[in-house]
Formats: C-alpha cells, structure tokens, sequence
C-alpha cells in the first residue's frame, strides 16, 4: 500500500519547483489551479511558465499500471504477468513459450487423432 500524499502541497511543491525558471516572474497570472481533498485544499494562481509546465508533465505522465494493450481483445488491464482479465491472453515471453507449447500439443493431438482413424 502506498503511503497517501496531499494532493495540494504536492502542486504546490511543483509550482515552488518550476517558478524559478519563469522567463517573466513579474507577469500577472494566467490560470487558477484548485485542488480539494480530505487531506486539504489549495488554490494557486499561475504563471503561463507554470501552467504550460503542468500540462507537459501531465501529458508526459505514464501509469505504471500500463502495461499495453492486449493483441487478442483491445482491453488495456493487463496485470503484471502480462495477463489479460478479460479474454484470457497471456502476452510477452511467457505467454510466447506457453502459446508455442500450446500449438505443439494440438498438433501432436491432431497426429495422435489421424493416426487411430
């Protein structure tokens, strides 16, 4: 379990980050960024050189809960073995070595099947 954060100090440690950098300190501000949970609140008012900050690091921002989409039916939950939930698929290398040992085995059924008939 992680350990919870307050989502307002956080952009407000974001802001303290990036507003050294700002080209135009003394410009007035461009954007109010609120943010209210059961931890706290906070309203911020930002500069352009923060705002567009923001919004690349969000637009950069991956979950590392993604891990792709599955091939077979498009849903994007695959666990951390690669599984999908929601067809069944197992992807990567293991799922690699299992679908090639699962071909081996029909086809090796299939022979077994022609040879008793």
């Amino acid at each position: 379990m992680s350990t919870p954060f307050d989502p307002a100090a956080v952009i407000a440690k974001f802001i303290d980050n990036v507003a050294p950098f700002d080209p135009n300190p003394e410009a007035d501000p461009v954007a109010m960024v609120g943010v209210r949970t059961a931890l706290g609140e906070g309203v911020f008012a930002v500069s352009d050189h923060v705002i567009r900050a923001l919004c690349r690091a969000l637009e950069q921002y991956h979950d590392p809960e993604d891990r792709g989409t599955c091939a077979e039916c498009g849903s994007r939950r695959l666990d951390e073995n690669l599984h999908c939930p929601d067809c069944g698929r197992l992807h990567g290398i293991l799922g690699q070595v299992i679908a090639e040992h699962a071909r081996r085995v029909a086809a090796e059924d299939s022979e077994l099947a022609e040879d008793h008939r």
